[in-house]
């Protein structure tokens, strides 16, 4: 090997490395993008929404978590969805939008640490030691069926969740069979799976989960392609019905089937 050819591959190795070891250590930033609302937002989003419970809960570890409980009161033993969104999202648009649903289902829209009300840093083991959290109140609310519902991070959380606690039902959006797997489609020149140290392996635990499944992804996903969700769907042990919607990966609740498909899932368990 000729000494510019060497020094070509030692640059090539140092470059590898060092975007390598970037992404290690801004991990974190890329995979959660906390959205924090101010005392003075959230003081507003509840007087917006007065009989919208407004639940702070006390961690383990001492994080204080946020949640808000939307109540039905035209049902007796209405069952109750845990809720858990994307990486980028502030849950408390969903107060505006399930009154025009007419769902009738309780809901626990879950702020991550970081996001919304809650305090604290996000992490995988954060998020899914605080959804254990949540259903354990849940479960002391008297609510006899119990739903998890994953938006595409959400879903990492709401699989891990149904492994641990038994659901009436599971409903996934944009799910991935792993973070790993995303990821290294995205960045097939890094050793993600190496690299990675929240890796939310919901492909490896579903099939270990008997809860009934509702699988909806959109065609044209750029996040997190379809194939990603076909492998969970196709590991999954329970019941499961895969619905696919045109659109890309933040479309879905614009499509005509969204609701109505929630909806039959919740209504018929």
């Amino acid at each position: 090997m000729d000494w510019s050819l060497l020094m070509l591959v030692k640059l090539g190795a140092a470059v590898v490395l060092g975007v390598s070891l970037a992404a290690y250590l801004m991990q974190d930033k890329l995979i959660f993008l906390p959205r924090p609302l101010t005392d003075e937002q959230h003081r507003a989003i509840a007087a917006r929404h007065p009989d919208v419970g407004d639940v702070f809960l006390q961690s383990a570890d001492g994080a204080r978590v946020h949640a808000w409980h939307v109540k039905v009161k035209s049902a007796d033993n209405a069952p109750l969805a845990l809720y858990f969104g994307g990486n980028a999202e502030e849950v408390s648009w969903m107060l505006d939008e399930l009154p025009r649903r007419e769902l009738v289902t309780e809901w626990l829209l879950i702020d991550y640490r970081g996001y919304g009300a809650s305090g604290g840093a996000p992490s995988e083991r954060a998020l899914n030691d605080d959804a254990l959290l949540w259903y354990d109140y849940a479960a002391k609310l008297g609510s006899k069926q119990i739903f998890a519902f994953g938006r595409s991070l959400g879903s990492g959380v709401a699989v891990h969740l149904a492994a641990e606690r038994a659901l009436a039902g599971v409903i996934l959006v944009a799910p991935f069979d792993s973070l790993a797997a995303v990821g290294q489609r995205h960045y097939p020149f890094l050793p993600v799976r190496l690299l990675l140290k929240h890796r939310f392996d919901s492909a490896a635990l579903a099939p270990q989960i008997r809860a009934p499944l509702l699988c909806i992804v959109a065609t044209h996903d750029e996040v997190i392609p379809p194939a990603h969700a076909k492998r969970l769907y196709d590991a999954w042990a329970g019941p499961k019905r895969w619905i696919a919607l045109a659109g890309a990966h933040n479309e879905t609740t614009d499509q005509a089937d969204y609701w109505p498909s929630v909806q039959a899932f919740l209504s018929a368990r």
